[in-house]
């Protein structure tokens, strides 16, 4: 009697076979070079060795991804997944803190994950889901389209940068992680009064307190400016 043959799944995971080239599936590719990704960081992330993780050839992959920018992108849109659920809060401030908060996770997520987010623009259900919950937070808030969008982008940069911020701080690498001692040090050399001043939060690692002070001002700003049907904010 034959053996049951091998599922799909399993040919795909298995290195290649003479004259059977495995079956390359986009969206477990993509969850590979994540995997890649958190054990070694986004600059040792190159498509021979995700091809070599996958079982194919290098070639293999642009079948899917023309480039590595393509693979990034589709990296960045699985990231998200999960992220454009609108939040509970009754409140549109509450709701868009809650969602700046979700896309801050998700990059935290994963290594060097905001380095990956950062200049993609996917057109995913992922991402293009999260972009419709934020502004449709807005607009219900009474906020004009434009005015949405402006807003929209900028709760999305600040995200992004701060926590592109925070990865790299926190990041080790051949000098290890930030030290701040250093900057202490640097400061009292010099004898900025100002700084001095200031280096328990400069010097400090709670990246979260930050964050929520960042938010915390954009939301006061957009309060102070935004008056529903009065059009864009200057």
């Amino acid at each position: 009697m034959s053996s049951p043959s091998t599922p799909p799944a399993a040919d795909a995971a298995r290195p290649p076979t003479r004259g059977r080239p495995p079956r390359l599936d986009q969206a477990r590719t993509v969850e590979a070079a994540l995997v890649l990704l958190d054990e070694s960081g986004l600059d040792a992330l190159t498509m021979r060795r995700l091809a070599d993780a996958v079982g194919v050839q290098a070639g293999a992959l642009y079948r899917h991804f023309a480039t590595k920018q393509d693979l990034l992108t589709a990296m960045a849109e699985r990231m998200l997944a999960g992220c454009s659920t609108p939040p509970p809060d009754p409140d549109w401030s509450g709701r868009l803190t809650a969602l700046a908060r979700r896309m801050r996770t998700a990059l935290l997520a994963h290594r060097d994950g905001a380095r990956v987010y950062a200049g993609t623009h996917s057109t995913g259900a992922n991402t293009l889901g999260f972009a419709e919950t934020l502004v449709g937070v807005l607009r219900g808030a009474g906020f004009g389209p434009e005015e949405a969008a402006r807003t929209a982008m900028t709760v999305v940069h600040f995200t992004v940068g701060h926590t592109l911020e925070e990865q790299a701080a926190l990041q080790p690498g051949d000098q290890g992680p930030a030290d701040p001692e250093q900057l202490r040090e640097a400061v009292a050399a010099a004898g900025y009064p100002h700084l001095t001043a200031a280096l328990p939060v400069l010097a400090g690692t709670d990246f979260t307190a930050q964050f929520e002070f960042g938010l915390g001002l954009l939301l006061q700003g957009l309060r102070t400016v935004h008056r529903p049907g009065a059009g864009p904010a200057v």
